[in-house]
């Protein structure tokens, strides 16, 4: 099984790499923010919990984080693989899901890093455009949509986040490694962990993940 985390910093493809990759392979790409807002839309327990701690402004706390996780693996369509873009962000809830994925017959089975140059991802970012509503990215320059300023998936009108300026993003990316070089190590600990550059093009790079995919089957 294709069960895959995907990690890299915010601007080294990884979303836009992995809705291609769900599709060649018929496997669904599962963020936080997908997941949460699938489960309150569902109203399960689950979802109703964390849609109280979300109204509050309060952080959801990895108990339920997991739990959600384990509750969305669970589902039919991740019978054959999936991609978690998101989760785990802390040792401890690597451990978790170490324990939870062969316990639901859905163990990890490559973890995959995305790394990009610092300053190849400020420039990236300042021409990044997002989907707000199926989370499709794209570049002004890089990856142009088919028709300018609209998601060649849906159709809805695409968004520059108010974070994406030089400023904020460093600060963003300067989080983003503090919390991850812990997982990287705890990951090639596992024997798990396959690196790839994303300064390559986005063909290049999809190719070499394409391969990696498929012998892994």
């Amino acid at each position: 099984m294709l069960n895959i985390i995907l990690m890299g910093p915010p601007g080294a493809g990884k979303g836009t790499q992995a809705v291609s990759l769900c599709d060649e392979f018929g496997i669904p790409h599962i963020s936080t923010g997908d997941m949460f807002r699938e489960a309150i839309a569902a109203k399960t327990e689950l979802g109703q919990k964390a849609q109280a701690i979300i109204a509050r402004g309060d952080l959801v706390p990895d108990e339920l984080t997991c739990a959600l996780v384990k509750e969305r693996l669970q589902k039919e369509d991740c019978a054959k693989g999936y991609i978690l873009d998101g989760f785990p962000r802390t040792i401890p809830q690597a451990e978790v899901l170490a324990k939870m994925g062969p316990e639901i017959h859905r163990p990890v089975t490559l973890v995959i890093d995305i790394e990009v140059p610092e300053e190849i991802l400020v420039s990236r970012i300042a021409g990044r455009r997002v989907c707000p509503h199926c989370g499709a990215s794209y570049h002004v320059v890089n990856m142009k949509p088919k028709k300018e300023g609209v998601c060649d998936r849906c159709g809805s009108a695409l968004i520059q986040r108010p974070d994406d300026n030089p400023e904020s993003f460093k600060v963003r990316l300067a989080n983003y490694y503090k919390s991850t070089q812990p997982l990287l190590d705890y990951y090639k600990g596992s024997g798990l962990l396959h690196t790839f550059h994303g300064e390559e093009s986005y063909d290049k790079l999809h190719e070499a993940l394409t391969k990696l995919l498929e012998a892994n089957r």
